[in-house]
């Protein structure tokens, strides 16, 4: 009887369930809260799947009510889930000179989105490494700040756990209730965790790409110039979404709350540029927030809802439907439009396969999250403002609240937990399926049938 192997679009779901259930586990032991006894399972569950999923939305404060034991949990929860089950599980066996088997490999090729299994050993370490070596320096770059505030020890315990939470963008902080709140006049802090959150948003591929490139152009002299136009075509489209993205939700932001006393209205201009400029980015599946959620416009909740719902960029940390996706699917509709047969962008055609798989991913994540947002206003009878952006927070995995996760049933709490499942794997999971060798009529051809749209 010929055995049968579970697929890597099945066995990384189910990675995820079980990493969930051990941190479950764990954080309903009586020492892993602060006060010594046993977390309600719902709680545990609750933050377990938020930590794993790097979402950020929490039922209990994790500054007071988890113990130094609950909180590292957390920290390495996060840590997995942000690299991803495969991936840390592969490189814990190359750290103890263990070898991978072909299917392991076919596993890593999968969960990073790959091409082919060439390299793919090479290429795991050179991930692990620059995510080390970029939380470490973020971490540093923390100490300056949090240890004269909070003196040695503890300041480079905060340090370390907010770094590794902004670049995996979790939003999970020690800081208190007001998450960054109290740093909304501290460019340095504000800057270092936006530098965190992007560097993790940004992809693995764009990483590489941008250092082989630049560190090509150093060794030949040449100018920036240069560095752009040798840049891999995916690198300069996230790059130039990022951007884009960045500015024009700083810009909006800032005109829909510029005025508003409960968020921008009572900074002086350079405080509100940056917090404005500090909103988008978290917008995009961080979830810190320095300014009051609960206070925003509700201009600025719509507005924050399409942004939690682009998300970052494949390949990285951060959620949502990504960059690319969006940008595949505008630039498609533009070459309909315009009446051409390819879509192209910086002289390179787009495959159509991919603008079907991006328009998938789209329409699946946007039933997800209305669908959610309907029930949890039928069931909890919240405000529609309050009720979507908390399931396109949770959905995205960006952590924003405007103070509704502690309120919830438990049925919406339930609800939450399954959007920030299906948040976390549902893109990475709808990837993996369209590039399975789905088996029967394959080949078959059938007659062109007469339909109409628009």
């Amino acid at each position: 009887m010929k055995r049968r192997w579970m697929s890597s679009a099945q066995i990384i779901p189910i990675g995820f369930l079980l990493l969930i259930a051990v941190g479950t586990g764990l954080l309903s032991l009586p020492f892993a809260t602060a006060s010594g006894q046993c977390a309600p399972f719902l709680t545990a569950l609750f933050t377990s799947t938020t930590s794993v999923c790097v979402t950020g939305l929490v039922v209990v404060d994790t500054y007071a009510y988890w113990s130094l034991f609950g909180k590292a949990v957390i920290l390495l929860l996060i840590q997995i889930g942000g690299l991803g089950i495969v991936a840390v599980s592969a490189s814990l066996l190359m750290l103890l000179r263990k070898s991978i088997t072909i299917r392991g490999r076919a596993m890593l090729r999968d969960s990073f989105d790959l091409d082919s299994l060439h390299g793919v050993l090479p290429f795991l370490r050179k991930v692990i490494l620059v995510v080390l070596l970029i939380e470490g320096f973020g971490a540093v770059l923390y100490a300056f700040a949090f240890v004269p505030r909070f003196g040695f020890l503890r300041g480079i315990w905060y340090a370390v756990f907010h770094s590794v939470s902004a670049f995996c963008n979790a939003g999970l902080d020690l800081i208190g209730p007001e998450s960054f709140i109290p740093f909304r006049n501290s460019a340095y802090i504000l800057i270092v965790t936006m530098m965190l959150i992007v560097s993790g948003g940004l992809g693995y591929i764009v990483w590489f790409d941008s250092f082989s490139t630049a560190k090509e152009s150093i060794r030949r002299r040449f100018g920036i110039r240069w560095f752009f136009r040798h840049l891999g075509e995916h690198t300069k489209l996230v790059l130039f979404v990022t951007a884009i993205l960045i500015v024009s939700g700083a810009s909006v932001t800032l005109l829909l709350e510029r005025n508003n006393p409960g968020t921008l209205g009572a900074m002086p201009w350079g405080e509100k540029i940056l917090n404005a400029t500090f909103q988008s980015v978290t917008y995009r599946t961080a979830g810190f927030a320095s300014i009051p959620q609960g206070a925003l416009t509700d201009g600025s909740v719509l507005f924050g809802c399409i942004w939690m719902f682009i998300g970052g960029s494949p390949m990285g940390t951060a959620g949502g439907i990504k960059t690319v996706t969006l940008a595949v699917l505008l630039l498609s509709a533009l070459t309909y439009v315009h009446g051409r047969t390819d879509t192209v962008v910086f002289r390179r055609r787009i495959d159509p396969g991919l603008v079907r798989k991006a328009a998938a991913i789209l329409f699946f994540s946007l039933f997800l999250s209305l669908l959610s947002a309907v029930l949890l206003i039928a069931v909890d009878g919240l405000p529609l403002p309050d009720a979507i952006y908390e399931v396109f927070s949770a959905t995205g995995t960006v952590g924003l609240s405007r103070g509704l996760t502690p309120q919830l049933s438990v049925f919406g709490r339930i609800l939450i937990i399954l959007c920030m499942y299906l948040g976390r794997i549902g893109p990475i999971s709808l990837a993996l399926f369209f590039h399975t060798d789905l088996s029967g009529g394959k080949n078959i051809r059938f007659a062109q049938g007469r339909y109409y749209v628009g």
